[in-house]
């Protein structure tokens, strides 16, 4: 059957997937209507521009694109993130090389994920945070029935020691109980709900960034970007302020990492958004953002599980605690972050 090339654009204008040719130098040279929308620019603004100088982030190392042209074989990636304009796009990602008007230039084919398929990620993601909590939960309630034992145990010895000068060392093994006790109910976090009233979720984010202006230097620079049109929520406002204290205080000491930066708080209101699968028909956001180092990509996925950092000398529970505690609030919580940029999202749910 013969094709009538005729066809061709029209097909091309009604595709939902992104079209885009680019050269050997990453130069795009066409770009169909579902591209222009992506890229948030115009097909005249866009011809000529070099892909890379389009994206703030992207998971995918685009000389992996460009190999494409040397080595005559096609790539795929049905997992990719791109960062456009700010705006973060999970993406199934062609490339394969073709000969178009004479010249050897890449196809692109950018594929939107869609939006089940992201439901389906986040849901399975939760179901393994769980999985990890459960576990550790056993774990912790196994370590301490004989730290306990230890403990009393190293008591009784004190007191029969003939010679005074030893009860150095069975202080030393109190102590050392008692830290490990310590690190084994900070790995358990907070087991029921709290207290739950109508309240501000304001002035709770107020407190964390008075409490973190005290710990940090000149430096660290915070900016509000609140929504006065926010309506209260239905929370325990002391747990809310530790969850959040825990995000802001990793971002202050990852800015101070690096000699200062901004961390920018953030509210906003959603409507009919989808937190473990559940709809709600209003919901609260809350955007911890700042321009540290990035969290290592290595991690990204893991980084709510107890004991996983990406920091020197931290213990990785206080992203799991306030995993907790927004869970317990039936929120969600949420982290993209490339160097330069980290953004801890919040959702929790309020009740009309």
């Amino acid at each position: 059957m013969i094709v009538n090339t005729s066809f061709t654009p029209i097909i091309l204008d009604n595709l939902v997937t992104a079209i885009v040719l680019l050269d050997e130098a990453l130069v795009i040279r066409y770009v169909n209507p579902a591209a222009e929308q992506l890229l948030y620019s115009s097909k005249r603004r866009l011809l000529g521009t070099q892909l890379p100088q389009l994206l703030q982030h992207s998971s995918l190392d685009l000389n992996h694109v460009k190999a494409t042209l040397h080595s005559g074989q096609g790539l795929a990636d049905s997992d990719v993130t791109f960062v456009i304009d700010g705006q973060r796009h999970l993406l199934g990602v062609n490339a394969s090389p073709i000969s178009w008007q004479k010249q050897l230039l890449i196809l692109l084919e950018l594929k939107p994920i869609d939006q089940q398929r992201r439901i389906s990620q986040e849901l399975n993601q939760h179901a393994q945070q769980q999985a990890a909590k459960e576990l550790v939960r056993g774990l912790a309630h196994e370590i301490k029935n004989p730290l306990g034992g230890l403990r009393g145990a190293a008591q009784l010895l004190e007191k029969t020691l003939p010679d005074s000068s030893y009860h150095e060392y069975t202080q030393m093994i109190i102590e050392q109980a008692d830290r490990l006790r310590n690190l084994v109910d900070r790995l358990l976090g907070p087991q029921r709900p709290g207290i739950r009233k109508t309240d501000n979720i304001h002035l709770v984010l107020e407190k964390v960034r008075q409490l973190v202006n005290i710990d940090t230097d000149s430096t660290i620079n915070i900016e509000r970007d609140y929504d006065p049109s926010l309506p209260e929520i239905n929370m325990d406002a002391e747990q809310l302020e530790q969850a959040l204290l825990n995000i802001v205080s990793n971002a202050a000491l990852a800015l101070k990492s690096q000699g200062g930066g901004t961390i920018k708080l953030k509210t906003r209101t959603a409507h009919q958004s989808l937190i473990q699968g559940v709809r709600h028909r209003v919901t609260a956001t809350i955007e911890i953002i700042d321009n540290g180092p990035g969290i290592p990509a290595d991690i990204q996925d893991t980084l709510f599980y107890p004991m996983v950092t990406g920091r020197e000398g931290g213990t990785g529970l206080g992203l799991s605690i306030a995993r907790n505690l927004i869970d317990q609030h039936q929120g969600k919580i949420e982290v993209f972050s490339w160097p330069g940029h980290t953004n801890f999202t919040i959702h929790l749910p309020i009740k009309s």
